[in-house]
């Protein structure tokens, strides 16, 4: 592997409903959450992704099955489902609308996010979760990398993109700081996580607070932490500097791209 650097990039699709489903609530997708997921296969069906994993709930395993079925370089790829990737638990709440849970907040003086229903997990519990997956996730790349760096005796890898600007057109959600080769030499892998909304949310959070995630100059903190909408697409590149034991930087490239809906319709 030519340079002395380790990139990983992560590819988030995020899935939400329209009530608190969390873990309890395994519900399918609906008709309209079916069209979403082929459509976002459809816009990266020439990813080469080298990982998949997707929460172990219903909704999530048909979204990256039909993601999956679109691709034309990795259709087959097996999918491993964590379960430190579900939704949020939301207790008593979950399978609830928004309004019930606000109501909930405020009858115990809080607010939402903030409020944690009784049997539900708090934000801290949810970020722990990211995190540990976050790290199993780096700690498999790297061990992986290094294996293959002994099998090919450093000779680079022409497996895996050699471009951004090929993988989608780069419009205003997504405006890379690097350079366009930035996914070539170091480039050791390319992942897809399929989870959800409030996790999501929780695990960027993790990334700007504590790695101190770099953001594209058209995305502002504030933005960073909306909840994406249904199948929206980020993306992050993860660099870990060889031989030192150090945090990763992160650089988030897009966030909540959703170009491949365009002309998705609601149906029920």
């Amino acid at each position: 592997m030519r340079g002395n650097n380790k990139i990983l990039h992560i590819w988030a699709v995020e899935i939400k409903k329209g009530n608190f489903l969390g873990q309890g609530v395994d519900e399918p997708l609906s008709e309209t959450g079916f069209k979403q997921a082929a459509a976002a296969g459809i816009f990266l069906n020439n990813v080469k992704f080298t990982h998949v994993f997707s929460s172990d709930l219903m909704r999530t395993k048909q979204t990256v099955r039909g993601i999956l079925e679109k691709s034309k370089v990795c259709k087959d790829l097996t999918v491993k489902y964590d379960p430190r990737l579900r939704e949020r638990k939301y207790g008593v709440a979950e399978g609830k609308a928004l309004s019930e849970l606000r109501a909930m907040a405020k009858a115990a003086g809080e607010e939402c996010p903030v409020f944690t229903p009784p049997g539900g997990e708090t934000l801290d519990q949810v970020k722990m979760r990211g995190k540990d997956f976050f790290d199993i996730l780096c700690q498999l790349i790297l061990r992986e990398a290094g294996q293959n760096e002994q099998c090919s005796q450093g000779a680079p890898s022409n497996s895996l993109e050699t471009s951004l600007a090929e993988i989608f057109p780069l419009g205003k959600t997504c405006a890379p700081e690097s350079n366009s080769d930035s996914a070539a030499p170091g480039l050791v892998a390319s992942v897809l996580v399929v989870s959800h909304g409030a996790y999501m949310k929780s695990l960027f959070n993790y990334f700007l607070t504590d790695l101190k995630c770099s953001l594209p100059t058209t995305l502002n903190k504030s933005e960073f932490m909306l909840v994406s909408p249904n199948t929206g697409i980020s993306l992050f590149i993860i660099n870990f500097e060889e031989g030192r034991e150090v945090k990763p930087t992160v650089q988030c490239v897009c966030m909540y791209l959703q170009d491949h809906l365009n002309g998705v319709t609601d149906s029920h």
